[in-house]
């Protein structure tokens, strides 16, 4: 039972801590930086967000001032339920990244996993990208030119 007890503890502090990682790197200044999310669901394949990381981690953003835009064609109706105008919502998987500082993936798709890296370095105002699955190759990435942060990665 104490193990089922520090797993879910782990889990619960993943998205504090992937939420830390973007605090840090925008030097503790959320307020008015443009990020994006994509995927929202909690797993992969599905429209279900009950107890979704993306909600946690959005709502610690919206707290410091971010502005957030997200994509996740399967959750985006069940997000509209949670968060309202508070955010933004793209139709499409490119345009959702338009002027973002910051690419944030929360839920893995394998639209998400085989993007074109030429197109969203294009579309971002910043080359920066959260991977929350740890789904991109890091060196790959970094030779791309973007600055790239995984989770359990330095």
């Amino acid at each position: 039972m104490r193990i089922a007890e520090a797993v879910h503890t782990v889990n619960q502090e993943q998205p504090v801590r992937f939420c830390e990682k973007i605090h840090k790197h925008f030097q503790g200044q959320l307020s008015g930086h443009h990020l994006t999310v994509w995927g929202l669901a909690f797993k992969l394949g599905t429209d279900d967000m009950r107890e979704a990381p993306s909600i946690t981690i959005i709502e610690k953003l919206l707290e410091h001032g971010a502005k957030i835009t997200v994509y996740d064609p399967q959750a985006q109706r069940n997000a509209r339920a949670i968060f309202g105008e508070r955010i933004s919502y793209a139709d499409d998987l490119y345009h959702s990244l338009r002027g973002a500082e910051a690419l944030l993936l929360v839920t893995e798709r394998d639209d998400f996993r085989h993007a074109n890296f030429a197109r969203i370095r294009q579309e971002m105002k910043s080359p920066v990208i959260f991977d929350g699955r740890n789904a991109y190759d890091k060196d790959e990435l970094r030779r791309l030119g973007f600055i790239y942060y995984g989770v359990g990665r330095r």
